[in-house]
């Protein structure tokens, strides 16, 4: 049974919740779209690969299916982050140059049933 202040109580906190999430959403939108403008005018000027040309190549390449696609530029370079899910079930996240489709780093995450069986447990 709930008292008759927790229910007005419980109300403002979802409504700042709310609030705040309304004021922060434009916000992320705006990085998304300057994201995204990036890529059009890099892509029309011939400056970067297009984004099917490289997922086609990486899909390929490390037996997988791409999940998330960023992209940035860092340090001048245009750079495709991919995290892509292969087909043993293990995620990659790889850096792409965008220029020419160069593979510039690898991170992988181990199963968990993996990490189980090297931690000596």
């Amino acid at each position: 049974m709930t008292s008759c202040t927790a229910l007005p109580l419980r109300r403002l906190i979802l409504s700042c919740v709310a609030l705040c999430l309304l004021c922060a959403s434009p916000m992320l939108r705006a990085s998304d779209d300057v994201s995204h403008e990036l890529a059009r005018q890099a892509l029309e000027q011939g400056r970067v690969l297009p984004l099917r040309t490289v997922l086609d190549k990486i899909e390929r390449e490390y037996q997988g299916q791409a999940l998330k696609v960023e992209f940035e530029q860092d340090d001048g370079r245009f750079l495709y982050k991919i995290r892509l899910l292969q087909s043993d079930g293990r995620m990659v996240k790889l850096k792409v140059d965008a220029v020419d489709g160069r593979v510039l780093d690898i991170k992988r995450k181990e199963h968990e049933k993996d990490k189980d069986a090297h931690s000596g447990r």
